[in-house]
């Protein structure tokens, strides 16, 4: 089986965070960064090259596999910010319907920035995501 590459590693997530071009995206992602270290109670990691995760937790796959990952994170991407946050799509339809302008993917939030949405939502669906 081949290594995982998306795992906790010691690069700097403000240097990360000051190396995105864009001045707003650079902002909103603080801003994220602050919201998801608050309800986690854990300071943000680089997971792998472009993922900043929070907290630490074992994750079992009904093949009785073993990874460990975090309990959530984002990563910012060129045309939107990934939010990894524990069934943020299926447990939170209520939710989304307030939230604004996002998109899902498979267990994933897309955003494209924070005034798009509201954020007393988006807090509601990080801090449901514990």
């Amino acid at each position: 089986m081949s290594e995982l590459k998306t795992k906790q590693n010691e690069a700097s997530v403000n240097d990360f965070i000051n190396s995105i071009a864009e001045e707003q995206k650079r902002k909103d992602i603080d801003a994220i960064k602050d919201l998801m270290e608050k309800a986690t109670k854990a300071k943000a990691k680089m997971w792998g090259p472009a993922i900043i995760g929070f907290g630490d937790r074992l994750l079992v796959y009904e093949s009785g596999r073993k990874l460990d990952w975090f309990v959530m994170g984002f990563s910012p991407r060129k045309q939107n910010i990934a939010l990894y946050i524990n069934d943020a799509v299926s447990n939170n339809q209520d939710l989304l319907k307030r939230l604004g302008k996002y998109k899902t993917g498979k267990g994933c939030l897309y955003i494209n920035k924070l005034s798009e949405v509201d954020l007393d939502v988006l807090k509601e669906i990080i801090q449901k995501g514990l």
